[in-house]
């Protein structure tokens, strides 16, 4: 079963932005593999906590990224 984890600061996507990923790596899976692959993928577009990672040395905050996802978008 192809597997793809996307890890993404919590609070900068939507719902929608989220099933568009999932969507669209299930598309990319199925171009690549076929109709055959469509029923396999599993996608896991995972929130990481604020402050939990960092680049260059450096720990990346939302603030630093340039804040949430924006309000009225259908964030729950």
């Amino acid at each position: 079963m192809p597997f793809a984890n996307f890890k993404v600061p919590e609070k900068t996507l939507t719902p929608r932005q989220k099933e568009e990923i999932v969507t669209r790596t299930t598309e990319l899976y199925v171009e690549i593999y076929g109709e055959r692959a469509r029923g396999t993928p599993l996608v896991l577009v995972e929130e990481v906590a604020d402050g939990g990672w960092g680049v260059s040395g450096e720990v990346l905050t939302l603030a630093a990224l340039g804040g949430a996802a924006p309000a009225g978008t259908g964030d729950a």
